[in-house]
């Protein structure tokens, strides 16, 4: 017998989307309500935001916490159910589950994430790894105590961690279809500074804390023997301090100066030999290794769409199409966080990229618009959506990336004022007409809410010309 189950609010996935819209609707909800909410997860393990801290207006620096969904269930006064999603009947308002549960719904945000982007030449090996959510990561961890050699291909921000923190092996070989690295975040000057630091990591002291992570099993869960297939939400900030990704042993020594970085190249071919892989690479160099991470960024996971009983309307890069209010084509279907495509007309200083950051916040704004739709109130969209924001860590600094930082969409009608201060910190304005377009600050400058103001507030810093960031000016009290 199928079993029926009826909310208010269904919130389909665990990750950083999810869980924010799900904790997000349990605070707008009324101490006297009746509406329930369920959070509809693949995995006994969600990611909660905690520890956040303003860096600015916007700008909000966080951990990210895998919780049990008994925890998050208790804390919230939620439903979690371990199942995943099967197909959509929108007109009925109805979800079902590859369980064979059937749910009604009054509002449905769906935050199913992404998947990996594997390299086309490697689907289907076993040595070849996708790095996205914890479970990769734990299967990475099993492959380097036994592993000598490495080769990373992708050139994002857990790409670079990976490479960086990495201890260990006898070698390493980073392929990268770039000039330089870590090009989705920085620039060629960052990453030169950044390349130093690389170069050097066995001078530096990298001694981590590793989180406190709490280990839970399917076991341990009521639905455990429900036949779902895991998939496990995405990475948050700072992933690597979680885990211990060294080899450790007669070979645990640093691997710093044997990281060989491949330029402007891709992979042509992935062949299994008796030592391991072999890897060729498009300039035909050919490297041996024990496995490969493809790091090569994701694509929206939208899978479950074939079974739903109309079509989606879907953005160029296959997300959901989401209006301002995160609502999808359909109505009282909304949708947050990487499985969706920005298609409202985005502000000056603002566009999508699939970070956490911008998960966090699509998940509050969606559970704003639900929680508003549902008492008949008009609501506007958040001020985050005003200006592209994120805080990450790359070779152990922490790096701000605020509005157009590296000049995206203005068509090289921009001018650059640099800063660097080598092992310490690197800071780039984008300027257009003497106004701040976007700033990239690496390191601890304490610049984060000056460049924001100045960004929103386009103040015409002309007069100040390159004095603007002369090191014997405050500029943070200047503007203030």
């Amino acid at each position: 017998m199928t079993e029926k189950l009826a909310y208010t609010y269904v919130i389909v996935g665990g990750g950083i989307a999810g869980v924010t819209c799900a904790e997000t609707l349990a605070l707008l909800r009324s101490t006297d309500s009746t509406d329930r909410i369920l959070l509809l997860t693949e995995s006994p393990l969600v990611k909660a935001v905690t520890n956040v801290v303003p860096l600015g207006k916007i700008l909000n620096r966080f951990d990210v916490e895998e919780k049990s969904t008994g925890e998050l269930a208790a804390a919230n006064n939620i439903d979690v159910l371990l199942d995943q999603l099967d197909s959509i009947a929108s007109d009925d308002h109805l979800v079902r589950t590859t369980t064979g549960r059937c749910i009604s719904y009054r509002y449905l945000c769906l935050c199913t994430g992404a998947r990996p982007n594997i390299i086309d030449k490697a689907k289907g090996n076993a040595n070849v790894i996708g790095i996205r959510d914890t479970e990769s990561v734990e299967e990475f961890r099993k492959r380097i105590h036994t592993a000598t050699r490495l080769v990373v291909v992708g050139n994002g921000g857990i790409a670079s961690e990976l490479v960086y923190e990495v201890d260990g092996l006898e070698e390493v070989h980073w392929v990268i279809k770039d000039p330089y690295i870590s090009s989705t975040f920085v620039d060629s000057g960052a990453a030169t500074f950044f390349r130093e630091r690389l170069n050097t990591k066995a001078s530096v002291d990298k001694q981590k804390t590793i989180y406190k992570r709490m280990r839970y099993t399917e076991q341990n869960e009521e639905s455990a023997s429900a036949g779902v297939t895991k998939r496990g939400a995405a990475l948050g900030p700072d992933w690597h301090r979680a885990f211990d990704i060294q080899k450790h042993g007669e070979a645990g020594a640093r691997n710093a100066n044997k990281v060989t970085i491949h330029h402007s190249v891709e992979v042509e071919d992935i062949q299994e030999v008796t030592s391991g892989l072999q890897v060729r690479l498009t300039d035909g160099t050919t490297i041996e290794c024990d496995f490969v991470v493809s790091a090569t960024g994701v694509v929206p996971a939208t899978s479950w769409t074939g079974g739903c009983d109309c079509t989606f309307k879907l953005g160029p890069d296959g997300g959901l199409f989401v209006n301002w209010s995160m609502e999808t084509s359909i109505g009282d279907v909304y949708a947050a966080g990487d499985v969706c495509y920005a298609g409202w007309e985005h502000a000056p200083h603002w566009f999508q990229m699939r970070l956490w950051t911008q998960a966090r916040q699509m998940g509050a704004m969606a559970a704003r618009s639900m929680a508003a739709k549902r008492a008949g109130e008009e609501i506007y969209q958040d001020f985050c959506f005003e200006m592209f924001n994120h805080v990450t860590t790359l070779f152990g600094y922490q790096v701000v990336l605020l509005g157009r930082y590296n000049g995206q969409g203005l068509n090289d009608k921009y001018e650059v004022l640099l800063r660097m201060t080598p092992g310490l910190e690197y800071i780039k304005f984008v300027l257009v007409d003497g106004r701040l377009q976007g700033a990239l600050l690496v390191g601890e400058t304490g610049l984060e809410e000056t460049c924001e103001n100045l960004i929103l507030n386009q103040l015409d810093l002309s007069p100040y010309g390159e004095d603007l960031l002369d090191p014997n000016i405050d500029i943070e009290d200047y503007f203030d």
